[in-house]
C-alpha cells in the first residue's frame, strides 16, 4: 500500500521555497521591492508554505479564501472546495497600507530577526471582520464559550493574536526564501514533507500516526504513541519548535528530552522524530484539523487526538477536537483521527490505562497537567512530581534546565492553567 496523498485536488506537494540560482536572483530583486515587516507567526507560516506543509496554498489568503475558510472551512480560490479550517493571513497596519498597492511586489522581512523570508505579489488588500474570524474559528463548546467574547479578549491567545494584528490583510502568492536557523538547530529532525515521505516509504510504511507535541513527552503521551505503534506501521513524533509563549520549554531542551526518551524506551524501527516551525494558534477543534492537514502532507495516515487537543483554558470540550472530525464531508481529508481517551497511570491497575479501560476512581490515578508540571519544576519542587508521571531521564534534563534559568518563570494559575 502507498502513503496517503498530499492534501488538495492536485494530490501533490507544492513547496514554495526557491532554490539555487533562482533563489539568489529573487533575493537580489527583493532589494528593490517595498518592504513589509511581518510577525513571527507569519514567518512560521512562510516556512510551512515554503516546505510544502501547507499544500495546496500558494501564499497568504485573499478575501475569498479568508471568507470561505472562516464561514465554511473551504478554500474558494487557491483550490476551490478544499478543506482548510483556519486562515493563513498577512496583516499590515494603516501606515504600511498607505505605501502598498494591489499589484505591487513586496519583500517580507521578519521584524524580530531581520530575515528576508519571502517576496509576494500583492493581489488584494482588504479589511477583515476580525470579530467574525475569532468567533467562527475559536469559539468552542466549553464553559468559557457562553461568555466567549469578553473572556477571549483577555484569556485566549489565538484571539489576542488576531485582534492585535494589523487592520488590513494582504493576500497573494509568495516565493519563500529562508528557513531561518532551524536546520542549524535541529539538523535532520527539521525535515520537509518530501523527506518524511521518503523515510516512511523506505521503511515500507503505509499507515503512520502523527503525534503533535509542544511539551516534553510524559508517560501518558508515551502511552498514546505506543498504542499507535501497536495498530499501525509506525509513529511520527512531530514537535512544534516555532515561537512559544512565555514559560514554555525551549525546543532545544525538549529535543534532549525526546532523544533521551526515544533512546531508552522506544523501538526506533517503528519511530521517527521530526520538528516543524509553526506557532500554535490555540484553535482547539479547528487547529486539530489543521494539524491533520499538514500531517497528511508529511505522509501520515492518522493523527493521534487525545484530551483537549490544541486547547486553552475552558474554551473547548475535552473531546471536541475528536468530534469535529465526524462532521467533515466525505473526501474532505484522507488522514483519519486516531481517537484515544484520557490516559493516566492507575495505581490499582499497576500501569497505564484510560477511562475506557480503568474501573477505578480518580483518587487511584496519577494525573498531572503539563502546566502543573512546569510550575513544580520552576519552583524547584521536582521531588513532588510522581515517578509515574515522567521517565527519570527526562526529569533529569528538565531539572538541569530549570536550575540554570537566570530568572525563574512563574506559571500563574488562572487563564492558561490548562494549556496543552
Amino acid at each position: 500500500m502507498a502513503l496517503v496523498n498530499p492534501h488538495g485536488s492536485k494530490k501533490k506537494l507544492m513547496p514554495l521555497k526557491l532554490k539555487g540560482a533562482e533563489r539568489e536572483e529573487e533575493i537580489k530583486r527583493a532589494e528593490n521591492m517595498k518592504r513589509i515587516d511581518i510577525r513571527s507567526r507569519e514567518s512560521g507560516d512562510i516556512l510551512m508554505l515554503g516546505m510544502g506543509a501547507f499544500t495546496p496554498l500558494t501564499g497568504f489568503m485573499v478575501k475569498d479564501d479568508w471568507e470561505g475558510v472562516v464561514e465554511d472551512m473551504k478554500l474558494r480560490k487557491d483550490d476551490p472546495g478544499t478543506l482548510w479550517p483556519l486562515p493563513v493571513t498577512l496583516s499590515i497596519d494603516e501606515d504600511t497600507r498607505k505605501n502598498i498597492n494591489e499589484g505591487d511586489e513586496v519583500a517580507l522581512y521578519d521584524k524580530e530577526t531581520g530575515d528576508l523570508m519571502a517576496t509576494m505579489k500583492v493581489e488584494e488588500i482588504y479589511e477583515p471582520d476580525k470579530r467574525k474570524e475569532c468567533e467562527n474559528c475559536f469559539k468552542g463548546a466549553g464553559p468559557d464559550s457562553e461568555k466567549f467574547w469578553d473572556v477571549a479578549l483577555e484569556d485566549h491567545p489565538g484571539v489576542q493574536q488576531v485582534m492585535n494584528s494589523g487592520k488590513y490583510y494582504v493576500g497573494g502568492p509568495i516565493k519563500a526564501l529562508s528557513e531561518k536557523d532551524f536546520k542549524a538547530k535541529y539538523g535532520e529532525a527539521y525535515m520537509y514533507p518530501s523527506v518524511s515521505r521518503q523515510i516512511f516509504e523506505e521503511r515500507g510504511w503505509s499507515t503512520v500516526a502523527a503525534f503533535q507535541t509542544r511539551n516534553p513527552i510524559h508517560r501518558s503521551h508515551e502511552f498514546l504513541t505506543k498504542i499507535a505503534q501497536e495498530v499501525l506501521d509506525g509513529v511520527f513524533i512531530h514537535a512544534l519548535v516555532g515561537k512559544l509563549k512565555p514559560g514554555d520549554i525551549p525546543g532545544e531542551t525538549r529535543m534532549k528530552c525526546y532523544k533521551a526518551l526515544l533512546d531508552n524506551y522506544y523501538n526506533m524501527d517503528r519511530t521517527v522524530l521530526g520538528v516543524y516551525p509553526l506557532e500554535m494558534r490555540y484553535g482547539g477543534p479547528k487547529e486539530a484539523i489543521l494539524h491533520g492537514i499538514f500531517r497528511q502532507n508529511f505522509g501520515c495516515s492518522h493523527l493521534i487526538i487525545g484530551r483537549d487537543h490544541a486547547g486553552v483554558g475552558d474554551f473547548y470540550g475535552l473531546f471536541e477536537a475528536q468530534e469535529i472530525y465526524d462532521t467533515l464531508w466525505d473526501g474532505a481529508l484522507e488522514l483519519q483521527p486516531l481517537k484515544i481517551d484520557w490516559t493516566f497511570w492507575c495505581y490499582k491497575c499497576g500501569g497505564m490505562a484510560s477511562l475506557k479501560t480503568c474501573p477505578h476512581s480518580k483518587e487511584d490515578r496519577c494525573v498531572v497537567s503539563g502546566t502543573k508540571f512546569r510550575r513544580l519544576m520552576s519552583e524547584d519542587k521536582v521531588d513532588e512530581i510522581p515517578p509515574e508521571f515522567s521517565r527519570p531521564e527526562v526529569l533529569e534534563i528538565l531539572k538541569e534546565y530549570y536550575a540554570n534559568l537566570t530568572e525563574k518563570v512563574k506559571i500563574k494559575k488562572g487563564a492558561f492553567e490548562d494549556l496543552k
